[in-house]
Order: structure tokens, then sequence, then C-alpha cells
């Protein structure tokens, strides 16, 4: 048996303490990230909208509203993100570009009904 720079650790010992991924399973993991990420971008633009917020101050409640979701997916996944995806990265910007493009199309939709209609 070789030694792997471990006293009385063996190939087998090393290989039980890997951290073991379905790929499969991250991918849907990362398909419903995108999903959460994109609804929420569409019920916050519509917020947005009705409350009447232009400017940065749209923006800003984006981000705000994007934080709430990091936080939320982080929570559902009891904290331990490493768990469930590769990284905090995924959870933290995934579907963040896409997001802010539904966000800004249901804000000005939104705002055009309530507030120029």
């Amino acid at each position: 048996m070789a030694n792997l720079g471990a006293p009385g650790k063996t190939a087998s010992d090393i290989t039980d303490e890997l951290p073991t991924f379905n790929v499969e399973n991250m991918q849907n993991n990362a398909k419903i990230i995108y999903y959460s990420r994109t609804f929420m971008s569409i019920i916050g633009g519509v917020i947005a909208g009705i409350l009447g917020f232009t400017g940065l101050t749209g923006f800003i409640f984006y981000f705000l509203v994007m934080a709430i979701t990091s936080v939320g997916l982080a929570a559902k996944a009891g904290f331990s993100v490493h768990s469930y995806f590769d990284g905090w990265n995924r959870i933290i910007l995934d579907g963040f570009l896409g997001g802010l493009l539904s966000f800004v199309l249901f804000w000005t939709f939104a705002y055009d009904l309530v507030h120029i209609f």
C-alpha cells in the first residue's frame, strides 16, 4: 500500500473522504435557481411598477429582491451550500443578468399600466 502523505491512511481512506456529486442533481439545482430568480424578478418588477419606483430606486429594489432571493435559496439548502451546489457563486450570481432583463420588462409594463394609463 502506498503512503499518501498521512501516516496510517490508505488510498481507499482518501477516496472515502472525497466529496461526490451527482451531475444530474447539480444541473437540476442550477435550473431551480435560474427559475427562482426569473420568477422573483418578474414579481419584483411588477411590485416596483405598481409602487411607482423610477430610476435608481427601481434598480436598488431589484438588488434588494435578489439579495432576499439568495438568502432564501441558501436557507432552503440549510446553509449547507456545498452539499447542493458547487459553490456560493452559484447561489449569489446565477441568473442575475437574465433576471435583470425580466425585471425591467415587467417593471416598465406595470408602471405604464398603473401610472400612465
